[in-house]
């Protein structure tokens, strides 16, 4: 299905009636990921899940966006689909979009899922600090007068080198998107999360911690952690089984 927001195509899927719900990806990912969850939910729930712009089929915007403007496209989306209020599933970023949202009364969902979801700005390794400093040095040489008409192939290999997969995969828009993302803190704002709020998390995610889980869950009033042994950031996919349990106990 197809909706059109602020002038972009923008894809979705439905399944089932009843409880309201919506489902948002994570960072290049598309809603592809929630077909065992909605599997599992469509006999109670009303699951609407959105790609965003630049995933699946929807359409990219054309200027770098925000954290803001990622809030303001699902409001739009949401009326645009006419799904009121809402239980809120997020993985990774759509995660993040959730807590924003939520933190600043955006919208005040009954209740919030979070699956290894995003909006802290992890501490750096030795490693990632060193790769960061190396490419910063190398792109201020290569950016220098008289060396920058001629250097655009160079800058290109260095940002292969040293960016992460994610990163190196997106278009231009979408790489400026992503520094914008990830050099947002939410950990301020949670404390504002009223709603009683799930999450569930891979023991041995790397990309999402599970000590940005054992802290969002502190800082979130009625927060509660449900951990899946020898899973990573995927791990409502991974043992599928286990968190679609999980969910059924929660959403109800």
């Amino acid at each position: 299905m197809e909706v059109l927001i602020d002038g972009l195509k923008i894809e979705y899927t439905e399944q089932g009636s009843g409880i309201p719900v919506l489902l948002l990806h994570g960072w290049g990912s598309s809603f592809d990921v929630y077909k065992g969850v909605m599997a599992a939910l469509c006999d109670r729930c009303r699951l609407v899940a959105v790609n965003f712009p630049g995933c699946g089929n929807s359409e990219t915007m054309p200027e770098p966006w925000n954290l803001d403007d990622y809030c303001d496209f699902v409001l739009k989306f949401m009326a645009a689909v006419g799904l009121e209020n809402p239980i809120m599933i997020g993985h990774s970023h759509g995660g993040r979009v959730i807590l924003k949202m939520t933190a600043t009364k955006l919208v005040t969902p009954p209740k919030i899922v979070l699956l290894d979801a995003a909006g802290l700005i992890p501490k750096k390794t030795f490693k990632q600090k060193w790769r960061a400093k190396s490419f910063k040095a190398i792109k201020k040489v290569l950016l220098l007068p008289g060396i920058r008409n001629h250097s655009a192939g160079l800058l290109d290999k260095a940002r292969k080198h040293y960016g992460s997969a994610d990163y190196n995969a997106a278009p231009e828009v979408l790489r400026k998107t992503m520094v914008s993302l990830v050099n947002t803190d939410l950990r301020d704002i949670l404390p504002n999360i009223s709603c009683p709020s799930l999450l569930i998390w891979g023991e041995n995610d790397t990309a999402t911690p599970l000590a940005d889980a054992k802290l969002i869950e502190q800082l979130i009033p009625d927060a509660g952690l449900c951990v899946i042994e020898g899973t990573g950031h995927y791990s409502f996919c991974e043992r599928p089984a286990q968190a679609h349990a999980i969910l059924r106990s929660f959403i109800h």
